[in-house]
């Protein structure tokens, strides 16, 4: 049985920049990874990339511009291998329900817990940078 890790979120920004912060490496190293490099196009590979041991890599599985961004990891550790995290937004009246997924976790064990609870840290800050322009330092980051 696999297992999934859900959060949903509003952010009072435009759909438009809150795409760009989630595919673009120029905007997600100012909440996720350290360094980042990748195309938003179908198929295309991702670098992650958080430190020496954590150098991971990703290709797009699901993209609609300005509506849905998800990444099948292809290189990363056996817990995320080959699990599926996405994104998919909806315009509503105050912003943007930012609705977050993370699929085909083999195990519901520690890893799986902590990463839940790292992306609802990262979103917070996804969050932060898109409303305030908060950029939290990369060590300070789940």
């Amino acid at each position: 049985m696999a297992h999934s890790i859900y959060h949903n979120l509003q952010i009072k920004s435009s759909s438009e920049k809150i795409y760009e912060a989630i595919s673009s490496p120029e905007h997600l190293i100012n909440w996720w990874p350290l360094k980042c490099t990748g195309t938003p196009e179908i198929g295309k590979e991702y670098n992650f990339f958080f430190t020496s041991e954590y150098d991971w890599y990703g290709k797009v599985s699901r993209i609609e511009k300005n509506t849905a961004f998800h990444i099948t990891m292809t290189k990363s550790d056996k817990d995320w291998d080959p699990t599926t995290f996405g994104f998919d937004l909806e315009s509503q009246d105050n912003g943007v329900l930012v609705q977050f997924s993370h699929h085909r976790w083999v195990e519901c064990n520690a890893h799986y817990k902590s990463t839940s609870y790292c992306w609802a840290l990262l979103l917070h800050g996804l969050k932060d940078y898109l409303e305030a322009g908060i950029i939290l330092p990369f060590e300070d980051r789940a």
